[in-house]
C-alpha cells in the first residue's frame, strides 16, 4: 500500500528527525513500502508526494533526454525518479534525484547508480528547496556530477551548474536551455504544456 505525505507533514517529520541519530542506507531500505526518503551525511529527509506540475516537468525533461540519447545511440541512459543513487561509499548518503543520466554503465546495477551520475536535475518543491539548492548542490559537485540543474516550477526558473566547465547559467521557462553534456540538445521549456 502506497503512503502519500503532503508538504507540511514532510517538513514536520524532517524537522523531528534532525539530529536524532546518524542514519544509513540500511535504514532507508527498512522503510515501509511507499515511504520515500533520502540520506545526506547520515541525516534522513522524508520526501513528499510530488505535485502534478513537478511530475509534468520530470516527464517532459526525461522524455527529451531519452529521445536525444536514443537518436544519437550513445552509451548514456536516463532514469526518472524513483531511481537510487548511492553517491558516496560511506553508506550515509543515498539520493533519489528527479532525473538522472548515467553514461558509465559500470556504475549501474539492479539497485541503481553507485557513484556520481553525469547529469542530475532536481525539480524543486517546498519541502526540498533548501536541500536541493544547498546540500545536494555541494554533494553533487564533490562527488563528480558533471552537470546539475535546479528547476523551480514556482518561479519558473532553471539554474544550470556545469561543474565540468565551472560555469553557472540562469534561465526562465521562456527559454530553450542547452544541455551542456550533449551537443545540440536543448530543453524547450516554452514548448511544454504544464497547465
Amino acid at each position: 500500500m502506497a503512503v502519500y505525505m503532503g508538504e507540511e507533514e514532510v517538513i514536520q517529520k524532517n524537522m523531528a528527525l534532525a539530529q536524532e541519530k546518524v542514519y544509513t542506507v540500511e535504514d532507508i531500505e527498512a522503510l515501509p513500502e511507499g515511504v520515500r526518503a533520502e540520506l545526506i551525511d547520515g541525516q534522513m529527509f522524508y520526501m513528499a508526494t510530488p505535485s502534478r506540475k513537478h511530475q509534468g516537468l520530470v516527464i517532459a525533461i526525461s522524455g527529451m533526454l531519452f529521445a536525444y540519447l536514443n537518436q544519437n545511440k550513445g552509451k548514456c541512459a536516463v532514469y526518472p525518479a524513483p531511481f537510487s543513487v548511492y553517491l558516496n561509499e560511506d553508506n550515509r548518503t543515498y539520493l533519489e534525484p528527479d532525473i538522472t543520466v548515467v553514461c558509465d554503465r559500470d556504475k549501474l546495477d539492479d539497485k541503481g547508480c553507485h557513484g556520481a551520475p553525469d547529469f542530475v536535475a532536481e525539480i524543486l518543491s517546498p519541502s526540498s528547496r533548501s536541500r536541493d539548492c544547498l546540500l545536494k548542490l555541494i554533494r553533487y559537485r564533490e562527488a563528480g556530477v558533471r552537470e546539475y540543474w535546479i528547476v523551480d516550477p514556482e518561479r519558473e526558473t532553471v539554474m544550470v551548474y556545469d561543474f565540468a566547465e565551472n560555469k553557472v547559467g540562469s534561465y526562465t521557462f521562456r527559454d530553450k536551455v542547452r544541455v551542456n553534456l550533449f551537443p545540440g540538445l536543448e530543453i524547450d521549456f516554452a514548448g511544454m504544456d504544464l497547465n
